[in-house]
């Protein structure tokens, strides 16, 4: 596709795809010229056209140029790239489930480039191609330095897909996390962006104005084999701490891996932060090479189809659902475990409805006990809903990296108090509640659906658990969910339904060390409690009670995190 400035409209030149025109008509003032036989959209819309190109470009190279650069734009149009194609893993996987045949591929190209970005379209198992290749190369100690909420789920996979021993860094370990390694108990290491200081940083000569040649690191971080980069778009500024501080543990590293669904969130120039902490610039024919040949023109954009091809030849990968569709089941869920911050009120809460549990157990009435489960029921909602409130921080951090790579998501929860804080944070987002008119869900609907700078829909799950159409995202994030199997499909289905182009991803945030654990497991162990029982609310609750008695009675505090 060729985008030429004239005036006060850009001109879309390209060969004729329904899906391009489809994204293209979701653009409000764009026009067809029938005669010319081309699209023009005004310049004020031009954040929502660099958005199509940015998720047409793996197939439809986007080259951007003024009404004197459309010559040389279409000259580059002529040029034929043919991007390299990922082969098949050349030995066993080695992990404890079998991975999909495009993420083998993906593990295969790894293990080929070493130093590399997978951007993969969320959703297609980034974080399990990035272990393996780690796992098969035996690059160990590994570092994962990846956003606060995901700390715990990364420690979680590593030990879901392989046999290796994953830990978080926390203060109790700030000088002391080497002997684990070193006495073999652990061999992966996980640091959130904003502690990469605390752990790996001896000092820093200036107080103000002071680049990486002034920091000076802990010898420690000559330990790691290898250093995965989770959402290494947080390091498109150079200027950052998090930019610098992972190019100096980076330095000299044999694998290095970026994950990230959106390698540009503004302009090429963004991927040289993340280039040179894989210490690729080289290939591009370093700094001011790539910035003349790249970053030139008017949008600082130029020549994207030969910089597509060279970072795919060099260093980078990239899958959309809609392309391994035949490899991916309908639904893709997964399980984000986070850490709450009302951890005391949390404890009392518990501890008040353990308390209460042991007088129910004891009831030797029959008529007292059946009494007393509805109170039960209200302390374990209590329970949840303590839970619910103490996971939005972490919520709210998944949410604002997941937005950057353009997608839309919808979010399911019950509280009002938590919907009211998902608005506060995100005052683009629609919401459906009970406490919106018909008119207004209708509403809220209608532009999560059409309008392309609506990309969160914040949903209750009873007022939208069922009968509505979202089928704009393939994404689904349960920040608080149902008690049954049934109910979950139901929510989870709003998305996947027809006209949904796309595998549908569910994620699922529990609490660490909370009940949603424990309820989690309940609606897997019981996937058909919902016929299993009368459809009665009283025959509902009985069931959840003596459940939740008895892994409470049990001090299981096991957390499965396998598929529903």
């Amino acid at each position: 596709m060729n985008i030429i400035l004239k005036s006060n409209v850009f001109e879309l030149q390209f060969r004729y795809r329904p899906m391009i025109v489809g994204k293209i008509k979701q653009i409000e003032g764009r026009k067809y010229d029938s005669v010319r036989k081309i699209w023009t959209v005004p310049v004020s819309k031009r954040i929502e056209l660099e958005r199509l190109a940015y998720q047409i470009r793996q197939f439809e190279p986007v080259t951007w140029g003024t009404g004197d650069q459309h010559v040389a734009a279409r000259q580059e149009e002529d040029v034929a790239y043919e991007l390299p194609e990922l082969k098949a893993l050349d030995r066993p996987h080695g992990l404890k489930i079998a991975p999909y045949p495009y993420q083998l591929e993906g593990i295969q190209r790894g293990l080929e480039l070493k130093r590399f970005m997978n951007t993969d379209e969320p959703g297609l198992g980034k974080t399990l191609q990035s272990i393996a290749t780690i796992n098969l190369a035996n690059a160990f100690p590994c570092l994962v330095i990846c956003p606060s909420s995901l700390k715990i789920n990364w420690e979680r996979e590593w030990h879901k897909f392989t046999d290796k021993k994953a830990m978080v860094l926390s203060d109790n370990v700030r000088d002391t996390w080497p002997f684990f390694w070193q006495t073999g108990m652990y061999q992966v290491f996980i640091v959130n962006y904003e502690s990469l200081k605390k752990y790996f940083v001896q000092r820093i000569k200036k107080a103000e104005g002071w680049t990486l040649r002034d920091v000076e690191f802990r010898q420690t971080i000559n330990l790691f084999k290898s250093v995965i980069i989770d959402e290494s778009h947080r390091c498109k500024s150079s200027s950052t701490q998090q930019a610098k501080f992972s190019k100096g543990i980076c330095k000299g590293k044999e694998y290095i891996i970026e994950l990230t669904g959106t390698p540009v969130v503004n302009k090429p120039k963004d991927l040289v932060p993340q280039l040179s902490i894989l210490e690729r610039m080289d290939d591009f024919g370093g700094y001011k090479s790539f910035v003349d040949r790249y970053c030139a023109g008017p949008n600082e954009a130029s020549n994207l189809k030969e910089l597509n091809f060279k970072l795919w030849t060099n260093c980078m990968f990239r899958r959309e659902k809609s392309l391994v569709l035949k490899d991916l089941p309908d639904k893709v869920r997964q399980v984000l475990t986070c850490e709450i911050t009302n951890r005391k009120e949390y404890k009392d809460a518990e501890n008040d409805l353990i308390s209460y549990l042991q007088k129910y157990k004891d009831a030797d009435d029959e008529k007292i006990a059946r009494a007393m489960k509805g109170e039960v029921m209200v302390r374990i909602n209590i329970l949840r809903q303590v839970a619910a409130r103490g996971k939005v921080k972490e919520v709210i951090e998944f949410v604002k990296d997941f937005r950057e790579n353009g997608q839309k998501i919808i979010l399911f929860c019950s509280l009002h108090e938590v919907v009211d804080q998902l608005k506060m944070h995100f005052p683009t987002a629609v919401s459906v509640t009970g406490r919106d008119s018909s008119d207004e869900k209708q509403a809220a609907v209608d532009a999560f659906q059409n309008n392309p700078k609506v990309d969160i829909i914040i949903c209750s799950i009873k007022a939208a658990g069922v009968g509505l159409t979202l089928t704009a995202s393939s994404n689904v994030a349960f920040v608080e969910f149902p008690w049954t199997y049934a109910d979950c499909c139901q929510c989870e289905d709003r998305a996947h339904r027809i006209g949904q182009k796309n595998a549908v991803t569910i994620y699922y945030f529990l609490g660490k060390s909370t009940i949603d654990g424990k309820i989690y497991r309940i609606i897997q162990t019981k996937k058909n409690i919902a016929n299993a029982v009368t459809g009665s609310t009283e025959a509902i609750e009985e069931n959840i009670v003596d459940m939740i008695a008895n892994i409470f009675n049990s001090n299981d505090d096991e957390e499965d995190n396998d598929d529903l």
